[in-house]
Formats: C-alpha cells, structure tokens, sequence
C-alpha cells in the first residue's frame, strides 16, 4: 500500500499493489487545466476585437468538457474510482460518520501518506507499521484541529500496527476501541481514510471472514471493499461505533477477487495492553 513491507513474504502485486486509478484523479485535473485554457484563449481573442467574453460561454465550455471526461472514463478507467467518491458523500452526510470522521487523522513521513486515527484525547494514534517504518517523528493532521508532530513510541511489525504521541495534547476527538474483534460473516461496517489524492474519504464494506497469510503467525480479515492505496491505517467500525480492526493491505484472493485486509483490534490489545 503505502510502502513495501519487507517484513511480509507475500507477493508485492497481491498485497501491497500500485493503485492506477491514481490516474484517474490526474486526467480530471488535466482536462480540467485544458478547459481553463482554451477558456482563457478564447476570452484574450474577443478582447483583442473588442467583443467581450460571455460568461455562459466559458461554463458552457466548462461543462462540455466534463461531460468528455465523464462519458470516457468508463472506457479508461475501473468505476469504483467514481463510486467511493459517491459513497463518501452520501455517508458523509450521517451524523456518526461525521464524529468518526474528526478522529481520523492523515499520517505524513518524508516519503508517504497513510491513514491513522485518534484513541484518546491526549493524542495517542494508531496506524501501520509501514506507514512509519523507519521514523522516530512524523507530522499529523486532524480535519479540524490542525497540525502535529508526534513520536513513534511503539512499533508491533508482526502485526503492522504503530502507536505514535503527539507532545502536549489535550480535548482531541478520539475514537472508541472495542475490546475484542466479534462479528457476523457479511456484516456490514464503515472505514474512513486517505485514499489516493484524497483526504477524509468515507466507505463501506462487508467483512468476509478470517485468512491465514504466509508470513503472519495470525490469521486476519477479509473485507469486501474499496480498499485503495494510502488507506492503511484506516479504523474499520461497526455498528456499535467502536473501532474492531485496522486496515492495512490488499489481496487478490482465489474465491473473492481482490479483498480489503484489516488487523483485528485483539492484536492491537494484545500487545499494547500487556
């Protein structure tokens, strides 16, 4: 996802895959940038004979040219790149997913960009392990509550978790930890993260089942979702509001196709805890 971990033995295609709907969000700003300056053109030439740019002209071209996009995308790209937009705005519009959303955080190193989320409300974040993999500080960013330096205080690479501190913290939004990972097959649960060139995306999915990997001693989840590339670290919640796992890779599964994986929160426990 957001870095090889070269910890796992699992195949990087499988686990931690490029994401190319990447592009998509880049063809958007390019089309976007060309409609701008053939709109720019346009109006230099009506001033150049003194006739001046009509407004519903630039929208109308504006328009025509997001429609192009649209209408070629299908074509280009996979659908669920627009479809988790879409999800998010309307999740994004409940109350809960709102309080979630204020203690999902965006993890910054020198080189990625992951997904982490509060626990208290003195700053303490949980994430991925190969999201910090390598530093001693990183800079976090809550949605409303601006920027922070924090320190990696505890690192579980057997099971892709971290903890950092931020320093001199208080009356952080935080979110609620359930103390064991209990579910129903195809239950259906939120997850709130930093996808691709995204911030804040909400998302939802339904939890398949547990799946032994090569290289852990644990046996994780499955999750049928949209699970893209800067989403590790994200909290996966159920209904109940209480956080049961964390994000942290992708798999192309035999029977499922490719699946969301998530640590469940009992490893976090486990060792945090004790």
């Amino acid at each position: 996802m957001d870095k090889e971990d070269h910890k796992h033995d699992i195949i990087d295609e499988d686990l931690y895959e490029e994401i190319e709907d990447e592009e998509l969000y880049e063809l958007v700003q390019e089309e976007k940038r060309k409609a701008l300056q053939k709109a720019a053109l346009e109006k230099d030439d009506g001033m150049k004979s003194k006739r001046p740019f009509p407004k519903w002209v630039f929208w109308l071209i504006a328009i025509a040219m997001f429609m192009n996009v649209v209408a070629i995308l299908p074509q280009t790209f996979s659908i669920p790149a627009i479809d988790f937009l879409m999800t998010s705005a309307r999740l994004s519009a409940q109350e809960d997913i709102q309080a979630y959303k204020q203690s999902v955080v965006v993890v910054e190193t020198g080189e990625s960009k992951g997904t982490g989320f509060s626990i208290s409300d003195d700053g303490l974040i949980v994430t991925n392990y190969h999201v910090v993999d390598g530093e001693d500080t990183v800079t976090i960013a809550f949605p409303e509550n601006g920027l922070f330096s924090a320190s990696v205080t505890e690192t579980y690479p057997e099971v892709d978790l971290a903890v950092l501190q931020i320093n001199d913290a208080e009356n952080l939004p935080f979110l609620e930890l359930a103390s064991e990972t209990t579910f129903d097959v195809d239950e259906e649960i939120s997850f709130i993260g930093n996808p691709l060139a995204f911030n804040g995306i909400a998302n939802e999915g339904t939890i398949i089942g547990y799946t032994q990997l090569s290289s852990w001693d644990e046996p994780v989840l499955m999750l049928e979702a949209p699970v893209y590339r800067g989403n590790s670290g994200s909290p996966i919640i159920n209904q109940k509001g209480k956080v049961i796992g964390v994000v942290f890779a992708t798999l192309n599964d035999d029977d499922h196709g490719k699946v969301g994986l998530f640590i469940p929160i009992d490893y976090f426990h486990k060792r945090y805890d004790d």
